[in-house]
């Protein structure tokens, strides 16, 4: 009897020992939530641990004159390089912004001293963190342009994640003409460029979002990534006809004569997004982790139910390494729809309004696999290349599907040869144009008319339209579209 007491006890003790243990690891992790009345409020919590902070709900506005008063004067960590308007570097800290719209004046791109100045309006350096439901626009001009260069937000340390924001970004130069004058290192017109989303660090999650972009600059894009997630976000940019751009009589491309950065005179008949990619990754970049700085390229990238319209691209993810995953997503009037060089897009659709659904990078790209489908489009077709589909490279499988009557006259699945990019014209860029395409399979479950270029050779065809091949030991079978009821 006094043994079975004895053991009662122990047991008990060690139970109640256990249950404090686990009382004060919960109260480490769930701190009571922290309500601040203003931006002032905010600040001193931006670089805290283990913090659960909301802003109270409201309309907030920074302006130049914030920054002259210096309100907003954090420096990145990254080479201390860039101003930050909202610096998080702490770990394990949600902040919540339900409710919230901050108004950024478009002058303050440029509103920081020094003539290479760099501009961030969010970065996050810690890890773990949780940023949500901000509303945040660039209010004013879209000519009103950084001092040098600007992003909406920036993710660099581990495992953050940002859900549920709203981000219009406004404020380049020059606007509306998108890549025909230049975007990185040569130019005809000098650029400034503005981009929305830039997700560096480890296993950082974007999520939800919606992105308004009316800028000259990527919309999301990856440096120095590694598993980073983009999944469940609308990017919607604006496009222009190079017939309006010629039509101008002032301005900084009426200025230059049209003469583009490609060699040649802007060409009439093309469509072209005023931004650049909805979602790209780089195969460079640095990010910081931990306060280490890492110098690398992106890889294994993975995009998940996500609608891109009207922009330069809409997954583009051609320059990343390893295992690279898109599902679920639709490309809505852009130049071109998706670009992986290799790895997998699965139950996606994209339109060939203005481009191909899909088109290959480099003539190596080798080991895509797809299922497209081709939508109707939304606007009055302008499809100056005219192709449904560019196929270069070896060793794919793709399958365009569509409805018997999602065809567009004059347009045409290409496999090799020439493509006819506005960019591409007259001998320009010849490494990204009249590629060889062999031993790989084409399941074209659509009535668009398949060409086989006479840089084709060894390619097995499933076809529900015409076939004309030029090439060498095709295969061609032909295949019945039923009609959609």
């Amino acid at each position: 009897m006094l043994l079975t007491q004895n053991t009662f006890i122990i047991t008990t003790m060690k139970n109640r020992f256990l249950l404090i243990i686990l009382l004060v690891f919960l109260g480490l992790k769930t701190q009571a939530q922290i309500v601040v009345n203003s931006m002032k409020e905010l600040m001193p919590y931006l670089d805290d641990s283990n913090v659960d902070i909301k802003l109270k709900p409201g309309i907030y506005a920074i302006t130049a004159k914030d920054i002259q008063n210096g309100d907003f004067s954090s420096a990145t960590e990254i080479k201390n390089r860039s101003n930050v308007l909202f610096l998080f570097s702490g770990n394990n800290s949600v902040y919540d912004f339900s409710g919230v719209t901050i108004n950024v004046s478009t002058e303050v791109l440029s509103a920081f001293p020094g003539k290479n100045t760099e501009l961030y309006e969010i970065q996050i350096t810690g890890n773990k963190n949780v940023l949500k439901n901000l509303t945040i626009a660039d209010v004013g001009s879209v000519h009103d342009a950084p001092t040098r260069r600007a992003t909406n937000i920036v993710m660099d340390g581990s495992h953050n994640r940002i859900e549920g924001f709203h981000v219009t970004t406004k404020g380049s130069f020059p606007y509306g003409y998108g890549d025909a004058f230049g975007k990185g290192g040569k130019s005809v017109i000098n650029h400034r460029k503005h981009s929305a989303c830039l997700i560096r660090g480890e296993s950082n999650h974007l999520k939800n979002s919606t992105f308004i972009h009316r800028s000259y600059g990527h919309c999301i894009f990856m440096q120095a990534a590694n598993n980073s997630l983009i999944e469940g976000c609308t990017v919607e940019g604006e496009v222009r006809k190079t017939d309006d751009m010629l039509a101008e009589t002032s301005g900084p491309a009426f200025d230059v004569d049209f003469m583009t950065v490609w060699g040649y005179k802007l060409p009439a008949g093309y469509m072209l997004s005023t931004g650049e990619a909805g979602i790209r990754a780089y195969n460079g970049g640095e990010t910081v982790i931990d306060g280490k700085f890492y110098s690398r390229g992106t890889s294994n990238p993975t995009v998940l139910n996500c609608t891109i319209k009207y922009m330069r691209t809409g997954v583009t993810l051609a320059h990343a390494t390893g295992k690279k995953y898109v599902e679920g997503c639709t490309v809505i009037g852009s130049e071109n729809g998706y670009s992986l060089g290799s790895g997998d897009v699965v139950n996606s659709s994209a339109d060939c309004a203005y481009g191909p659904v899909y088109s290959t990078t480099y003539e190596n790209d080798k080991d895509f696999h797809a299922d497209i489908t081709i939508i109707p489009a939304i606007d009055a077709y302008y499809n100056g290349s005219g192709s449904v589909a560019y196929i270069g490279g070896s060793g794919h499988k793709i399958t365009l599907r569509g409805a018997e009557g999602v065809v567009e006259q004059g347009l045409k699945i290409k496999v090799g040869g020439e493509k006819n990019n506005i960019r591409l014209l007259y001998g320009s860029l010849p490494n990204q144009n009249d590629f060889k395409a062999s031993s790989f399979e084409l399941n074209n479950l659509t009535n668009y008319p398949v060409f086989l270029s006479d840089k084709s050779s060894g390619v097995q065809v499933k076809t529900g339209g015409t076939v004309s091949d030029m090439g060498k030991g095709n295969q061609v079978k032909e295949v019945k579209i039923s009609k959609k009821k």
